[in-house]
């Protein structure tokens, strides 16, 4: 009985909320909407939605190359992280702390304008500030999530390692982390999503990606809404990519491991 006035309620939410969403919708001004901006009926719409999806590559490069820095760097602050002495331990504290502390837009900053500051031979350009800032922020959250991965390996992995003559880095790489991965592979994607999200915030310094693109043609077209329409339905669809392609290497190294 409880299932079914639960999935009553669920329904009853559901209809609820289509019948606010159809009311607001129907007071929407839909005459002075100008689709014809990226519309691909047009010459000029193509041209609008060329030049948007332009920007997709800059934006999984940066998103995949900060990624792939940032679970390597994560990787090496976890092990401090699970040393017995406190003191070591103190490294991984420290550093997760003050980098999970700075707001990622201030990072950004940091990284193109003060590096170049601090010495005269470093001069960086937009692409790699982004990369840099990207991967130093996600680097404190992916040492968390190997650390709570690693740890919940049982010991007596460990200790059939150890009998087997393997050394600390034999143990981490053929015993520890082959497992560990196949545990923490979702939080890794939940990363990579939101890697691709805050790559939007690189537009600030000028990067090409898809909302510095978005911006650029609404301040030449002045069409806010119908332009960032699209720039979401962008990311929407690379977002909804990315999960199905975690979901389905999630079950593939279920089916590997069940074999």
């Amino acid at each position: 009985m409880s299932k079914r006035l639960s999935s009553i309620i669920g329904w009853g939410v559901f209809v609820g909320l289509v019948l606010i969403a159809w009311s607001f919708l129907r007071t929407l001004n839909w005459d002075d909407l100008a689709w014809y901006v990226v519309s691909p009926s047009t010459e000029s719409g193509r041209q609008n939605l060329a030049f948007l999806m332009g920007g997709v590559k800059y934006t999984l490069l940066m998103s995949i190359t900060a990624i792939c820095i940032s679970i390597v760097l994560g990787l090496i602050i976890a092990l401090p992280g699970l040393s017995p002495s406190p003191n070591v331990r103190m490294i991984n504290r420290v550093y997760v702390e003050l980098v999970r502390a700075v707001p990622i837009l201030v990072l950004i900053f940091w990284v193109y304008y003060g590096l170049p500051i601090l010495h005269d031979d470093i001069n960086i350009n937009v692409f790699w500030a982004g990369v840099i800032a990207l991967a130093l922020s996600d680097s404190a959250f992916e040492a968390e999530i190997f650390r709570a991965g690693i740890q919940s390996i049982d010991k007596g992995q460990l200790e059939a390692a150890d009998s087997i003559g393997l050394g600390y880095f034999g143990r981490l790489r053929y015993v520890i982390l082959p497992q560990a991965i196949r545990r923490i592979l979702p939080p890794l994607g939940n990363q990579l999503v939101y890697m691709l999200k805050m790559s939007s915030l690189v537009s600030v310094i000028g990067m090409e990606e898809l909302t510095r693109r978005a911006n650029e043609l609404v301040v030449s077209t002045y069409r806010p809404l119908e332009i960032y329409t699209v720039l979401v339905l962008e990311y929407l669809v690379l977002i909804l990519i990315v999960s199905a392609g975690v979901r389905w290497l999630e079950r593939k190294l279920q089916a590997n491991e069940s074999v």
